[in-house]
């Protein structure tokens, strides 16, 4: 998401949060010195600043593929081999991550070092027109609550387990810090708990659902931070809220399934499905899904037969996997867009959120998930259980990002381990505890 973002270079204003030290050799410096308060002079100025978290948000670490493999790999339990040489994936299929793991430390500092974007973004809506403050304001704390929503769930524990009250999960920052200065002991931030960081990206999401217009070009709308609340009640088990966001988006005829399904993802641009998606262009961002899962790049995450196998015969979902190498299809253009929010995913959750909560809102649940199965040439259900969506949204949502979030909140055995084990959170990252004396490690890490 280029957009204008060039027409300001005092970079790091996009800067990486420290929550650690400046010396850290992972930060990333500012390309000039310039401070926010001559940097941020118009509402141009502070529009371009939310286009560059945009961007940020599509990082390789972020939305243009770390968090969605992380889930595939971490929550495998022989569905996908990891064939490739780097360790750090190895880690996470293995479920041996090391506290300096650099995959996990480039999510956690580009998570904030974009939240830090986004911050500054909101500290400076004074300068933005009447006429847009609401959509920058919208878009910014949209970012905001999708960011803590997955910083949580990676790094803390499981919202259903034992308590997220005194559980504990991400530091909660909210306003921005400029690095042009010196951290002081206000830096070394403590950790909330799980339950603060759910709140947070709620309240966050709510505002931007609220703010957003209904139409926003490739930037979120309001109907993206409806679809984001509708996978945060989801995690949390609050399935009726769940199912009324989700409807939300579906009731607003504003998208439509893409026919047939291969067609959703050989899209270059944005598709009638896509509720959000992650803007790739051969000049701007990386698409790491491609390069782990394509046969056009590393392809280093190879489908197993388990996988194949939970397949009906005619199902026509088999049609992006690439039998010859064993690599699905789905990831292909290089420079695609990330499809991260799709309306058959709106289905699904609509479908379970119903079912579990014993509503009936917008649609029956067999009548959803039927709408997902007909788009895969598969049969109509006569009537529906828990067990068969879940299995649709492992099929249809494979490897975007959704495996091992599902099995944590089903409580699921993942491979060998509980669903509540340790091993299962993402370390603190090493670099940020050893600075910051205030952040607490996860339990079964030094």
């Amino acid at each position: 998401m280029k957009t204008q973002w060039h027409k300001i270079a005092f970079g790091a204003l996009v800067l990486a949060l420290p929550l650690a030290s400046c010396d850290s050799k992972l930060d990333i410096e500012p390309v000039t010195n310039v401070s926010p308060e001559k940097a941020l002079q118009t509402s141009a100025d502070v529009e371009a600043l939310l286009n560059g978290g945009y961007e940020q948000l599509g990082g390789q670490y972020l939305y243009g593929g770390g968090l969605q493999y992380y889930a595939d790999l971490l929550g495998d339990a022989g569905d996908v081999q990891f064939g490739g040489t780097y360790l750090q994936p190895k880690e996470l299929i293995s479920k041996s991550v090391l506290t300096n793991n650099a995959f996990v430390a480039s999510t956690w500092t580009s998570a904030y070092a974009t939240i830090n974007t986004v911050n500054t973004v909101l500290a400076n809506l004074d300068k933005v027109s009447e006429v847009q403050k609401k959509r920058v304001e919208g878009g910014a704390k949209f970012i905001r609550g999708a960011l803590y929503f997955e910083l949580v769930r990676y790094y803390g524990k499981a919202w259903n387990d034992g308590n997220p009250s005194s559980n504990l999960g991400v530091p909660l920052v909210l306003t921005p810090t400029d690095v042009n200065k010196s951290p002081g002991e206000e830096a070394k931030v403590k950790r909330n708990t799980v339950a603060e960081g759910y709140a947070q990206a709620i309240k966050d999401l709510t505002e931007a659902e609220a703010l957003l217009p209904a139409s926003n070009g490739f930037f979120a709308t309001k109907y993206a931070a409806s679809a984001m609340l509708a996978r945060v009640y989801l995690q949390q088990q609050e399935y009726a809220k769940a199912a009324v966001q989700a409807d939300k988006v579906i009731s607003s005829g504003n998208y439509d399934l893409v026919y047939p399904y291969a067609a959703e993802f050989a899209a270059l641009g944005n598709t009638q499905e896509d509720i959000f998606a992650i803007q790739l262009t051969p000049q701007s961002g990386i698409n790491d899904l491609n390069t782990f899962y394509s046969i056009n790049s590393r392809g280093e995450i190879y489908l197993t037969e388990t996988f194949v196998s939970q397949f009906e015969p005619d199902d026509d979902r088999l049609n992006s996997i690439d039998y010859d190498y064993g690599l699905s299809t789905k990831f292909d253009n290089i420079h695609g867009n990330i499809h991260l929010i799709r309306l058959a995913e709106m289905y699904l959750i609509r479908a379970e959120g119903n079912l579990r909560a014993g509503t009936e809102v917008g649609a029956a649940p067999v009548d959803d998930v039927n709408m997902v199965r007909e788009r895969a040439l598969l049969q109509p259900y006569g009537d529906v259980t828990i067990d068969e969506i879940l299995l649709e949204r492992r099929l249809e949502l494979a490897f975007e990002g959704f495996l091992l979030h599902d099995l944590k909140r089903t409580e699921a055995q993942v491979d060998n381990l509980p669903w509540n084990s340790p091993k299962l959170v993402l370390p603190i990252p090493q670099r940020e505890t050893d600075v910051n004396s205030n952040l607490a490690q996860n339990e079964g890490y030094n």
